[in-house]
């Protein structure tokens, strides 16, 4: 694994209550450590859909959802694992085998209908995952076709 710190992004925790969407700054440590992560989703308790958003170093984006039975988990770029201890967390947890070293295509991994109850699709979220911008971007796509996009941008230009 490369040299981890510092890496640069966003967490973002998403809930929605009542009809209401609201966006949380998680803590830079999330972006790091995904247990971390996982703790400090579930402590922003929520009455309704709670997941959060991880743009990591503009390298790739993480989305991590409570379930019933633990966490619903997506990376979008399986061949991050190799480079970011965070994604190979999500690789591990997810019981998938991690890429080859010289693997450079990009595809995502995991529950890919994580979002699919608020209105995005596998397919259109695969899309998403698949588009050749900055993870940022790829979360304000996903912001904005299930109806959170102001609320996530006043959120990022804090």
């Amino acid at each position: 694994m490369s040299v981890q710190e510092p890496i640069q992004g966003t967490a973002v925790a998403v809930l929605r209550e009542e009809g209401r969407w609201r966006c949380l700054p998680l803590p830079d440590a999330c972006l790091l450590d995904l247990d971390r992560a996982v703790t400090e989703l579930r402590n922003t308790r929520s009455t309704g859909a709670a997941f959060a958003l991880l743009n990591v170093d503009d390298e790739f984006f993480i989305l991590l959802r409570p379930t019933p039975g633990g966490m619903a988990l997506l990376l979008s770029d399986a061949v991050a694992s190799l480079y970011y201890d965070v994604a190979e967390d999500v690789v591990d947890a997810l019981g998938v085998e991690p890429p080859e070293e010289d693997d450079e295509e990009i595809w995502p991994v995991g529950d890919l209908a994580i979002l699919a109850d608020l209105g995005l699709s596998d397919a259109e979220l695969t899309v998403i995952a698949e588009e050749d911008v900055y993870p940022d971007e790829q979360l304000m796509m996903i912001a904005q076709r299930c109806g959170f996009g102001t609320e996530l941008n006043a959120v990022l230009e804090r």
